[in-house]
């Protein structure tokens, strides 16, 4: 159990920086080079951004939650990583393929070790 949950927690701080560039560095130098945004795209974008971050900001409190109830948080763990990876699935199919990788991979993985030491 506490390698699936270290993978969980590990899921929860990717999306918690995936929350703090997309609602605090969207605009900024490290926000348009982690994007390849333009300043102009960046800044008509904004708002957008903002309210993805708030999304990512949900999953890392769900995962979170799972985590707290300890192996009674199974439900949430799993309902919430599925979102992580769906999201995942259909940011490499509109966004970039990257996202597979980086948000995805890292879901499905947790997911798997969090069913597997489910007892």
């Amino acid at each position: 159990m506490l390698v699936a949950n270290i993978l969980v927690a590990v899921v929860a701080l990717l999306h918690l920086w995936f929350m703090v560039l997309e609602m605090f560095f969207w605009t900024k130098p490290l926000g348009r080079k982690t994007f390849g945004l333009t300043e102009v795209f960046a800044q008509e974008s904004r708002s957008l951004a903002a309210n993805q971050g708030l999304y990512n900001g949900f999953l890392v409190a769900g995962l979170l939650w799972g985590m707290l109830l300890g192996a009674q948080g199974f439900p949430q763990k799993v309902f919430f990583l599925g979102c992580v990876i769906v999201a995942g699935i259909y940011g490499a199919a509109t966004a970039s393929k990257k996202i597979l990788w980086v948000q995805a991979l890292p879901g499905a993985v947790a997911l798997a070790a969090v069913w597997l030491t489910h007892s």
